[in-house]
């Protein structure tokens, strides 16, 4: 999937739900953040693709991503993780929860009528039902390539 000139696509195998933002830790938070998940609990979760679309900042597109569905599942979970950091002393998630697969990341001279083309082309994006089957701890490294997410702990749902 392609179509917007000079933006950064995400490979494959970095392609994934962000349940909610952590930030910058030190080593005994980020301890205390994987303990503190461990004990979320939450069933499986059946997701699909559902959509696309693009986060702003300052006035132009910096990110095009892929929506998810079901929504309420998915922000329960987001609240029960929510809830999680914020016992350990983490400021709660400040923004409206929306499940998206961040899709690529999209350059200050891209061109807005192409991205526009991209949005209305990819409109009808959409995937057959799949099972969700754990919570995933990543730490994310920003590189010249953009972002690189490595497994810290995993956890099933269900």
């Amino acid at each position: 999937m392609h179509g917007i000139a000079d933006a950064r696509w995400q490979d494959d195998d970095q392609l994934h739900l962000t349940i909610r933002y952590i930030g910058e830790v030190d080593r005994r938070m980020a301890e205390d953040v994987a303990a503190a998940l461990g004990h979320v609990h939450a069933g499986a979760i059946t997701a699909a693709v559902a959509g696309v679309g693009a986060f702003e900042r300052r006035g132009r597109v910096d990110a095009v991503w892929a929506g998810l569905t079901p929504h309420d599942a998915l922000a329960a979970l987001h609240r029960k993780v929510d809830h999680a950091l914020v016992r350990l002393g983490l400021a709660p998630e400040g923004r409206a929860y929306l499940p998206h697969i961040t899709l690529a990341r999209v350059p200050r001279i891209a061109d807005p009528q192409e991205i526009e083309r991209w949005r209305a082309a990819q409109a009808g994006l959409a995937s057959a039902p799949f099972a969700m089957e754990h919570l995933i701890l990543f730490e994310s490294t920003l590189g010249s390539e953009g972002a690189r997410y490595d497994t810290v702990a995993r956890w099933p749902l269900g």
